[in-house]
């Protein structure tokens, strides 16, 4: 059974800053929650163009590990692709190994304004995912995963906040 989740926030920057701060690995494990002590640990990037060597375009693969839950004493590795790819539009991120019996996340990105009429960036966070373990993991999905996922990405809405509000406006943050 293929599980959905689905949250995004707006951002009051340029699609073009968002979608390279977000197409960036190396930005990762600053989104993900600090116990988890993210890291990547091998990046192969396919850059989209000369101009955009940091971004992980179609065909890049990135192996992050983790921690599962907080004071783990293993980590997990996750072996990404990314399997579709448009600048300051979209991109898919593939699970090709890692916990998820399978796992895609697609990141959308347009521009639009706030109540208040700011221009900026709406980013649109997809994910449709299998559980491991069959039936326990479909129940573990109700108890747990969902609210993993619900705080995991509430997380990483508030810290890129405050990493790009740091980037584009040092002296401020």
């Amino acid at each position: 059974m293929i599980f959905t989740y689905q949250t995004g926030q707006w951002l009051p920057y340029p699609i073009n800053v968002v979608f390279a701060f977000f197409a960036d690995p190396g930005n990762l494990p600053a989104l993900m929650p600090a116990w988890q002590k993210a890291r990547v640990e091998h990046a192969s990037l396919v850059a989209p163009s000369p101009a955009s060597r940091h971004m992980a375009g179609k065909g890049s693969q990135i192996t992050l590990t983790f921690r599962p839950f907080p004071d783990s004493p293993f980590r997990l590795r996750w072996l990404a692709e990314i399997a579709e790819f448009e600048i300051n539009s979209y991109f898919i991120d593939r699970q090709l190994r890692g916990p998820f019996h399978s796992w895609d996340h697609i990141h959308r990105f347009r521009v639009g304004s706030d109540p208040t009429g700011r221009i900026g960036t709406f980013i649109t966070d997809r994910v449709a995912y299998i559980p491991p373990l069959g039936f326990l993991g479909r129940l573990a999905n109700s108890f747990v995963l969902e609210k993993q996922l619900s705080r995991t990405f509430a997380y990483r809405h508030r810290r890129a906040a405050e990493l790009l509000a740091r980037k584009l406006h040092p002296s401020a943050a």
